[in-house]
């Protein structure tokens, strides 16, 4: 019995294709209509005046974003990265349909806060020995590795979409 036959005998494996969870491409699709959410739920955040503030430290100490003040002031550079954050947010959106590459704008947006960490002031605990014990902002940035990871994959489909059609 090959392991195809063993599995297609197995009633969890059948169970699981019959609930569509085997489907083709539902992973991209769960994966892109999440970073829909992130980019909806965080754009949204930097609207409001108490954000404006939590910002201070990662615009202030990003190698990629740290002009943002001195162009737009605090609640400027807020509604630009709000406003920022939509547009690629509706571009993953769209790109159910119709690829726009919302996904590059979404690595750009990792790649610039991922590169926020090893500049954070006070982000690792020295009392703990230092890296790799984060402390203050740097495990929220953490996630964003993972959001990063997301966006290349969202990119590398898109890209293949587009040089099939």
């Amino acid at each position: 019995m090959t392991a195809i036959t063993s599995n297609m005998q197995n009633p969890f494996v059948r169970a699981l294709q019959k609930s569509g969870l085997l489907a083709k491409d539902l992973d991209y699709h769960v994966v892109r209509a999440s970073m829909v959410i992130m980019f909806l739920f965080f754009g949204y955040q930097k609207w409001f005046p108490y954000e404006f503030e939590r910002l201070v430290p990662f615009i202030s100490n990003g190698p990629l974003i740290w002009w943002l003040y001195p162009v737009f002031g605090h609640a400027g550079a807020s509604y630009f990265l709000g406003a920022s954050e939509w547009t690629f947010g509706t571009l993953l959106l769209a790109g159910f349909w119709n690829t726009r590459l919302g996904a590059l704008g979404s690595t750009g947006t990792f790649i610039a806060t991922v590169t926020i960490i090893p500049f954070m002031p006070d982000g690792w605990d020295v009392a703990a020995g230092g890296f790799p014990a984060m402390t203050g902002n740097v495990p929220f940035l953490m996630k964003d590795v993972v959001l990063l990871a997301v966006s290349f994959y969202l990119l590398r489909r898109d890209v293949v979409r587009l040089i099939r059609q």
